[in-house]
């Protein structure tokens, strides 16, 4: 061979401009493989967050019970998806590598290993789950028609964890391989689903609603399809259904394996070797998840000891709908932190490709320009949390306590948008690369030395027993500034949050990672 041609791998794996040369994104430059990767996952997320969206609309229009039933099932929800999130990591991290590397037998063996660890785990959280709802009902100081309800709901979601577990470690699989197109179709006839079986079963119409001079004024948008439906339970049924015609889409996705790799038989027998390397990438990412979710259900706690005062205080208006406001916030928020989530994937991918190609330099690239990208955008949607409020609120919801409480707790985090959307992406962006542990350390110490105390000082919460009436400790704080209190705690956090990252990005140890 002359001397003259170009040789060496990483004359091999990317172009003399900097453009990979196998997979997905083989050919594209930066800005179009960010394009390529990040619009099906902004469009997948907002598609995401309509659904939960509704199903909160939903209850909205059953009662405040349901609502606040339904904003506590969301975060165990959340923590179904512990497992899934970890394999996730782990399966994009494993992908993107081994497809930057030109490695396809690897990444395969991947996209087996996750399924069957996916299949497995599932199984056992769902079980957990189911069994273990009428004890967290009492651990969040839920009552009456709010307990029973969550109860309910709660159990019939956990039958579908084994199918929402494929589905999302499936995605993760294809968007490590660089297409993020065909999950965008998945998550789209997934979310239809959703949306269409929870609106049909729910038996009540969709309302928007404003105060005007004290009063709650509302106005019907869609009647109801079927009088005296299933309730919340019809919400539960139309998430079972969704996930099962999800992964069932994804599955047949990767047995035909047009999407940069493919689900094999033979690579779904156990292979030791791929499994650690899962594990080893996906541990870290769960302790970070668990430690994170943890940290937000001892968050919801302070809600339900709020609530509890609230009850207790004959002063005050009762305690109903401080869960449903406050899920309500995070509900609307996410239509903000959506774009740099999907910044965050992008630069995940990109991350894992560019080292998996030798060059740190375009992955430091990469990752600065989504992260540009992702805070732009979120500053423009935190500036119409801070001025129109109320506008939005009233879109979704007819009760009046939502009407009330919300506006200053979308105020309150429209002011720190842009720094969420710095930690987003950089966390995401570290996670592709494989610095899944120092990632989990960042995210423990910022969620209990600076959000949990943060929140618990600025609210003023006192803390209350299983029984929801004994007080176990009175709050010494100053403050008393009740929910609205509790999430300027939580915006301050997410500021000093994005300084945590941006320093161990700025300090290059991600680059050097092995996986």
């Amino acid at each position: 061979m002359s001397t003259s041609q170009p040789t060496g791998p990483k004359r091999a794996l990317l172009t003399e401009d900097g453009r990979l040369t196998r997979g997905r994104l083989a050919g594209k430059s930066m800005n179009r493989a960010i394009w390529v990767l990040a619009w099906p996952v902004i469009t997948e997320s907002y598609l995401n967050s309509l659904v939960g969206l509704t199903d909160t609309m939903l209850a909205s229009q059953l009662s405040e019970a349901a609502t606040d039933a339904i904003g506590v099932a969301s975060y165990f929800v959340w923590f179904i998806g512990l497992i899934t999130m970890a394999l996730s990591t782990g399966a994009t991290a494993l992908v993107s590598r081994s497809v930057g590397k030109h490695r396809i037998a690897t990444a395969n063996a991947a996209v087996g290993q996750t399924y069957v660890l996916a299949i497995l785990s599932g199984v056992i959280v769902g079980v957990i789950m189911a069994g273990a709802a009428p004890f967290i009902s009492a651990l969040v100081q839920l009552e009456g028609e709010a307990k029973e309800a969550f109860v309910g709901y709660l159990r019939i979601v956990a039958i579908g964890v084994p199918m929402s577990s494929v589905l999302f470690s499936g995605i993760a699989c294809l968007r490590g391989a660089g297409d993020s197109l065909r999950p965008l179709w998945a998550m789209a006839a997934c979310n239809v689903v959703n949306i269409a079986v929870s609106f049909v079963l729910v038996g009540v119409p969709l309302r928007t609603s404003e105060l005007v001079e004290g009063e709650t004024v509302t106005r019907t948008i869609l009647p109801a399809v079927i009088d005296n439906g299933f309730g919340i339970y019809g919400i539960a049924i139309g998430t079972l259904s969704a996930h099962t015609v999800g992964a069932v889409i994804i599955t047949v996705m990767l047995l035909i394996g047009r999407g940069g790799v493919t689900l094999k038989r033979r690579r779904m027998l156990p292979h030791l070797v791929t499994i650690r390397r899962l594990v080893r990438l996906g541990f870290p990412n769960f302790l970070e998840s668990l430690g994170m979710w943890l940290g937000n259900f001892v968050i919801v706690m302070l809600v339900g000891w709020l609530t509890v005062a609230a009850r207790a205080n004959p002063g005050q208006t009762s305690g109903e709908g401080l869960f449903g406001a406050h899920i309500w916030a995070i509900r609307i928020e996410a239509f903000s932190f959506l774009p740099g989530f999907a910044m965050g994937m992008a630069a995940a991918t990109l991350a894992g490709q560019y080292l998996g190609a030798g060059s740190p330099k375009l992955a430091r690239a990469a990752i600065l320009r989504c992260t540009a990208i992702g805070a732009g955008v979120m500053f423009f949607m935190g500036v119409s949390f801070v001025t129109v409020p109320e506008e939005i609120i009233g879109l979704f919801t007819a009760q009046e306590s939502h009407l009330r409480l919300v506006p200053p707790l979308l105020i309150a985090c429209g002011f720190v948008q842009v720094p969420f959307g710095i930690a987003l992406v950089i966390r995401a962006a570290l996670r592709g690369a494989g610095d899944v542990t120092v990632v989990m350390w960042i995210t423990w110490i910022a969620t209990y030395v600076l959000r949990i105390p943060l929140a618990f000082v600025i609210s003023g919460v006192d803390v209350y027993a299983l029984d929801g009436q004994t007080m176990l400790f009175e709050n010494p704080s100053p403050f008393d500034w009740g929910l609205t209190g509790l999430w300027i705690g939580l915006s301050i956090e997410l500021a000093l949050r994005a300084f945590l990252f941006a320093g161990r990005f700025l300090h290059g140890g991600w680059a050097r990672v092995r996986v």
